[in-house]
């Protein structure tokens, strides 16, 4: 198959217009979150955004920006990180009064879920994160970025302190005309069966994350 070179994290190209549905509450172990849903006009994909306190009110607002992660999120895998960052952006949230957490349906950097458990069996062959979705004909991050500017604007968000450790990232949100103020580092769950994943991320994603963490 093809292989792709270039790990950064694409802006996208819009693929379809977004639109606002519903809100509701949502109590959550740390807090009662007031959940917003919002679809892809024509695919039906589905997108989240959870926020606290008044959100609107012109000032940097504490966020993060997350990618679907079913394994991490749900299921608690220890192989990646992901489920700890939401939990802990969440908690930091909770902890500020104020915050806002979107929650992007891409999972697997965009591949899919079912390609995700193919790539983690050509990790288990050998391969690091990277190489297994070139492998699999992918860039190493197919994200997208496109509808977050939609999202915060509907919710009356002017900027953020994003809660990541990857400035590429940062780059691609700003691309859409999303204002970043600050970088808030998440490290968390560095463990024996996804030290080589967060290694790759530093080294070969552009995330920054502290030697000694990896």
């Amino acid at each position: 198959m093809q292989q792709h070179s270039d790990p950064t994290v694409s802006a996208g190209a819009a693929p379809e217009s977004l639109e606002y549905v519903t809100s509701c509450e949502l109590p959550m172990p740390w807090a009662t979150f007031t959940l917003h849903a919002f679809v892809e006009s024509r695919s039906g994909k589905e997108h989240l955004a959870l926020t606290l306190g008044d959100v609107s009110d012109g000032e940097p607002v504490l966020g993060r920006i997350h990618s679907e992660c079913l394994t991490g999120d749900a299921l608690f895998s220890q192989r990646c990180d992901c489920g700890a960052q939401l939990e802990s952006a969440l908690r930091s949230i909770a902890a500020e009064g104020r915050g806002v957490l979107l929650y992007m349906r891409q999972e697997g950097r965009g591949i899919g879920l079912i390609n995700k458990v193919r790539a983690y069996r050509l990790q288990d062959a050998g391969a690091d994160t990277v190489e297994a979705n070139h492998e699999l004909g992918f860039q190493a991050d197919q994200r997208s970025y496109v509808h977050c500017k939609t999202m915060l604007e509907k919710l009356g968000i002017v900027s953020l302190r994003l809660m990541t450790n990857n400035p590429r990232k940062i780059d691609a949100v700003q691309q859409y005309g999303v204002a970043v103020t600050e970088r808030v580092a998440l490290i968390v769950n560095r463990n024996p069966f996804n030290r080589r994943y967060l290694k790759t991320k530093a080294t070969k994603l552009g995330h920054l994350i502290p030697d000694e963490d990896v």
